[in-house]
């Protein structure tokens, strides 16, 4: 389908001719292409790419329906709105690797977590976060009834009370943009995240049940059905920033279906892009080029496949913009 491009599109198609560039284009195209013929697309978000804010490309894919489902680690599911609620409290820190261990401790005491250049202030972000997620938690407890981490962190959003605290546009929260969707969202490993830690505390102190917040298993569950009711037409393509849990457990619900549950009518994913700077031969999962998902079960001889050996907080935004028509 043709379209009119924008200044960002005509840039990348005139200058990204070869090597990791004509990869990115040639993702992009694909991208599009599957979208246009009927295809959803998850998007699974390893990484600090919430730190590195995405959310000002992503949300924008959300609002326009590039984008079906997530899968994201906790990390990314926090870091998006503690982005909206503390930004002008981050702090960048350029020189970061000239710091000594004494600097770093330093950045500790006064409350800053660092994220490569850039510093999360664990008060006006973290604590921030905590008294309303708490307030959800306690609720839902009370009421006997059991929530997924992305489903507690909506409720929140949508209450309105973060509002008073919002130092971005909200149009650059991938989270809210999210939440006015209702999209689903798969966030494997959360107790990984801080506020999984901060949920685990309370556990520990007997003031909540672990069995409040739904389990990854129970994703797992979730994201079977979803993918049973949306996998029809052109099916479901797999557009991956990264490695790690947040990639290999949802890109798995296909061969769980196929060779646990003996489905053989299960689509293989539609569409798959890896953007990674992982190198291949250390028998890592982010480093593994995409034909060999297909021993896996995961996708097929056909299935349209694309790797971008590059930097994702670079690369991703220039692939939505290309797909956004910018």
């Amino acid at each position: 389908m043709s379209k009119t491009r924008g200044p960002i599109s005509q840039f990348i198609e005139r200058n990204y001719l070869h090597f990791n560039a004509a990869a990115l284009v040639d993702a992009a195209k694909g991208y599009e292409a599957h979208l246009d013929a009927g295809g959803k697309m998850l998007i699974s978000l390893a990484g600090a790419m919430s730190t590195a804010e995405l959310g000002i490309s992503l949300a924008e894919m959300i609002r326009q329906d590039k984008v079906a489902i997530i899968s994201c680690t906790g990390a990314n599911l926090e870091e998006d709105v503690m982005n909206l609620v503390a930004h002008s409290h981050y702090k960048r820190v350029p020189n970061y690797r000239d710091l000594s261990p004494q600097e770093e401790w330093d950045l500790l005491e006064n409350h800053y977590n660092r994220v490569t250049d850039t510093c999360i202030p664990e008060e006006e972000a973290f604590r921030r976060l905590q008294s309303h997620l708490e307030k959800v938690w306690r609720n839902a407890e009370e009421r006997g009834e059991r929530y997924f981490p992305h489903e507690f962190l909506y409720q929140v959003v949508r209450s309105g009370e973060l509002e008073q605290y919002y130092e971005i546009d909200p149009k650059n929260s991938w989270i809210l943009a999210a939440a006015e969707k209702n999209i689903p969202i798969v966030v494997p490993g959360w107790e990984d995240s801080t506020t999984g830690n901060i949920f685990t505390s309370y556990v520990i102190k007997g003031e909540l049940k672990a069995s409040t917040v739904k389990s990854g298993i129970e994703y797992m569950v979730y994201l079977t059905e979803w993918y049973r009711a949306n996998s029809g037409g052109k099916g479901v393509g797999f557009f991956q920033i990264g490695g790690g849990i947040a990639g290999d457990f949802p890109i798995c619900v296909v061969p769980m279906m196929y060779q646990d549950l003996e489905w053989h009518d299960v689509p293989f994913w539609a569409y798959f892009c890896q953007i990674s700077d992982s190198t291949t031969s250390y028998g890592s999962y982010s480093g593994a080029v995409p034909n060999e998902k297909i021993t896996w079960g995961k996708l097929d001889v056909n299935t349209p496949k694309y790797i971008v050996e590059s930097d994702a907080t670079i690369v991703a935004p220039l692939i939505f913009a290309w797909v956004l028509g910018q």
